[in-house]
This record gives C-alpha cells, sequence and structure tokens, in this order.
C-alpha cells in the first residue's frame, strides 16, 4: 500500500466506524498512517525479535505513528532473524520474544501484546512462565482454514482471536517482494465464489465478502480486511449490521476444502518453525 493509499484508506474507515488499524514495520505504513487512529495495532517483525530488540523497534514506530503507546504490540512470526533476515537465530525462543513484549508492556509502551502466526504448543510454552499473558492472537484464519483447535486453546487462556485473510486474500496474487518479483501461491479456489457462501448472500441481501467477514465475527473472532477501495471499506463494515444463524455457521463449517494460504517459508528450518508439522503432512 503506498503512502498516499494508506492516508486515504485510513480516512475512510475512521469516518466508516472502524476503530482498530493494523501496521507493521515491515508493511512501511507507519508514517503514512501517524496519529489518525483510535486503536492501533502494531508489529514486531523477525528481524527484530531479540528481547534486547523490542524496545528500539517499539519507539522507533511510535515516532513515525507519532504517538506515546499503541494499542497492541504483536510479534509478527515465531522466528527470529539477524536485522537483515539473512540467517537465522537459533537461540532466541518463543519465551525470549516474549520477555521482551513484557517488558515494553510493563514500561507502558502498549496497552496490549500478543503473538502472530504462532502454533498452539507454542502459546501454551508462552502461557507457562509469562509474568504477562499473552492477550490476543492474530492469525490466517478464513472459510477454508478455520482454526478451530487454535481457538479453542486461546479461549481457554482467554485470549482474544484475530483473523487476517478472512476473505481467502483473493488479492495475494499481486503481492510483491522487494525485489519487485510476485509470489509463488499454491492454487486455491476462491472462498468469495463458494457455493455456500452465495447461497447465504441471497438469503441475506448481502455481499459474498459480507457473508465471509460475518461467518469470523459470528465465532467471536475479530477481523481486519485490507482495502484502499472506500467504497469496499464501508462494504466490508456494513458486515456489522445482521447475523447469521447457527445453522447458516454450521453449513459453513461443514466445508470440507482445508488449505493454509500463507506459509512463510522463510521460517523453514528455524526450531521454531509454527508451520513445521503442518510442512510435513
Amino acid at each position: 500500500m503506498k503512502p498516499a493509499e494508506a492516508k486515504t484508506a485510513v480516512k475512510a474507515a475512521v469516518e466508516t466506524g472502524y476503530r482498530l488499524i493494523d501496521t507493521a514495520t515491515v508493511y512501511a505504513n507507519e508514517s503514512a498512517i501517524g496519529a489518525r487512529i483510535y486503536n492501533l495495532t502494531s508489529f514486531l517483525f523477525a528481524t527484530h525479535l531479540h528481547p534486547n530488540d523490542t524496545e528500539g523497534m517499539l519507539r522507533i514506530s511510535l515516532r513515525l505513528l507519532q504517538m506515546d503507546y499503541v494499542d497492541l504490540y504483536l510479534a509478527h512470526v515465531p522466528t527470529c532473524f539477524n536485522h537483515r533476515i539473512t540467517a537465522p537465530n537459533h537461540s532466541v525462543t518463543v519465551q525470549d520474544v516474549w520477555r521482551g513484549l513484557e517488558g515494553v508492556y510493563k514500561k507502558g509502551l502498549t496497552k496490549a501484546i500478543g503473538v502472530s502466526n504462532f502454533n498452539g504448543e507454542q502459546i501454551e510454552r508462552i502461557m507457562k512462565t509469562a509474568s504477562v499473558p499473552i492477550h490476543n492472537c492474530q492469525v490466517e484464519l478464513h472459510l477454508y482454514w478455520p482454526q478451530h483447535e487454535l481457538q479453542e486453546i486461546c479461549k481457554k487462556h482467554n485470549i482474544s482471536l484475530t483473523s487476517y485473510a478472512s476473505l481467502g486474500s483473493p488479492g495475494r496474487v499481486n503481492f510483491l517482494l522487494p525485489t519487485g518479483s510476485k509470489m509463488h501461491w499454491d492454487p486455491a479456489p476462491n472462498a468469495l465464489e463458494d457455493e455456500n457462501v452465495k447461497t447465504l448472500a441471497e438469503k441475506y441481501s448481502k455481499t459474498p465478502a459480507q457473508i465471509l467477514l460475518r461467518y469470523v465475527m459470528s465465532r467471536n473472532i475479530a477481523v481486519i480486511p485490507k482495502s484502499v477501495n472506500a467504497s469496499r471499506i464501508k462494504e466490508n463494515f456494513q458486515a456489522t449490521d445482521f447475523e447469521l444463524t447457527p445453522e447458516d455457521v454450521k453449513l459453513l463449517d461443514s466445508t470440507k476444502h482445508r488449505q493454509r494460504l500463507f506459509w512463510l517459508d522463510f521460517m523453514k528450518g528455524h526450531p521454531e518453525d509454527s508451520f513445521a508439522a503442518e510442512r510435513k503432512k
């Protein structure tokens, strides 16, 4: 997202009624967003997960955002690398990463702390020794990757859950690497064209996107749909003005296809690769 697009999108989102904006150093959108929003999530990327780096990186983000604190600070991934992401740091565990987040929380630089792209075992391991509990977990979660088991673990520890790629990330195919080249993506069905989704869209006179968002929210999971289009931003927000019945949710849960879209291949080989077990299947 270009800086001008970010400014326009945030303005449209706030005017529509959104109260949470997702930012990250790796997204390069912090300075464009600035102090324009009500509730702000920011991410600590793999290159600065060492606990000695946490506070310094958050302070850089705060300066770019023109804020004294963020509402939620998340470890973007569980795998630590050097600052150029050219070599993994195998000595840093998820408990070490969490210790760094606890430090900035205790200093008041963030109101809450959490994890992203961590698995259930890593969450359990952190919670055994944490002095501050995990407040939020953000993961890929959508119709074809519902994460029911992870949700139960989060419920057990009173951890709120946030879904990214709630619509199945149809725009992911256009994502460009810093080199300008496109990423490789495995073929995947488009959730917006799912027959059950279209049936419910017709039933409620809603768009397929609104049905997909409402499905996730019906499970008491937050959604953070990405868009730079003002009309699409408003359309997504209108997923909050209706409810699905338990039977509707059961219909969508009956979907047979299951597929993770974001494999984060740079984590391969790291002892804290959260998807290692899935890669073996």
